[in-house]
């Protein structure tokens, strides 16, 4: 099982799909950094030599913000705007939807299970 960036990618998928198993590395990043390691995006991660895992590791390293690194950056962006008070952080602070979506009848997953309002029905 290979380990690149501190996670274990799957053996037996694809190079190109065993990537995106790294946060913040999707499909169409997977398949540039193949690219740009000189790898057949099709070839299984078994197949592959440690010196191509090393120069795809180092690969990602110069070029890609990853894992525990972009996950800090995101939660200080969100912090800031949190900080600040803007309409953004205000509805990141109260657990709303934050980019316009309609929350009368939507927005389950963001504000939580529904809650009965008890003596509502007469």
């Amino acid at each position: 099982m290979a380990r690149i960036a501190g996670v274990n990618i799957p053996t037996n998928k694809k190079i190109a799909v065993a990537l995106t198993y790294i946060f913040g590395i999707g499909l169409t990043s997977a398949k540039k950094i193949c690219e740009q390691a000189k790898i057949d995006t099709t070839k299984r991660v078994n197949e592959l030599s440690e010196d191509q895992v090393a120069v795809i590791r180092e690969v990602i390293d110069q070029h890609h913000q990853v894992e525990g690194e972009l996950r800090s950056e995101i939660s200080m962006n969100i912090k800031r705007l949190v900080d600040l008070g803007c309409y953004r952080g205000i509805r990141h602070r109260k657990r709303l939807p934050v980019r316009g979506q309609n929350t009368h009848a939507n927005a389950r997953t963001r504000k939580g299970k529904a809650v009965a309002i008890a003596g509502k029905k007469k």
